[in-house]
């Protein structure tokens, strides 16, 4: 093979594991640990995005309505796989990728936040904040403060009222 054709086969393989990772957990498992490459052998996922620890939470006007957001504004989300109340995260391995943790070094301060804030262990020691018993997470394609693109994602990922419920599509 040329060095060209090469490059763009390594680069679609690649692409294509990080896209079985984020499709992994968008669908109902939300459990995956690694990607399967074009060859069919698993292929380590890429390492999850550590977000810096939060010092408050706050509620924000999106086009959801009022949601809880981090200090910056960044929208944060629960996923239905976890038990309201758990105290691991049902998100590991590849899911942390597309849905990084929202971790706290203490409790964050509230702004317009009405739920009961509290935290679970993670596996590296941190602590991921809750709300109502709802593990926090992130949405990596979300770029920009209000951004609520990881909203319904799979039918299991949705933002949350200023009380830690969620806010879910109307059937």
């Amino acid at each position: 093979m040329t060095q060209i054709h090469l490059r763009g086969l390594i680069a679609g393989l690649a692409g294509l594991a990080l896209a079985g990772t984020l499709a992994a957990c968008s669908s109902d498992s939300g459990t995956s640990t690694g990607a399967v490459s074009a060859a069919g052998t698993s292929a380590a996922a890429p390492a999850p995005a550590k977000m810096p620890a939060i010092t408050e939470l706050k509620t924000a006007t999106t086009s959801l309505g009022e949601v809880v957001v981090d200090g910056k504004g960044m929208t944060l989300y629960m996923y239905t796989k976890d038990t309201q109340g758990t105290t691991t995260s049902a998100c590991t391995g590849g899911c942390l990728v597309a849905w990084p943790l929202t971790v706290a070094d203490s409790t964050p301060t509230l702004t317009g936040v009405a739920g009961a804030v509290g935290s679970i262990a993670t596996a590296d020691g941190r602590k991921q904040v809750t709300l109502n018993g709802w593990p926090l997470y992130y949405y990596a394609k979300d770029k920009a403060p209000g951004d609520v693109v990881g909203q319904d994602v799979g039918k299991v990922w949705y933002v949350l009222d200023k009380t830690g419920t969620p806010i879910k599509p109307a059937s």
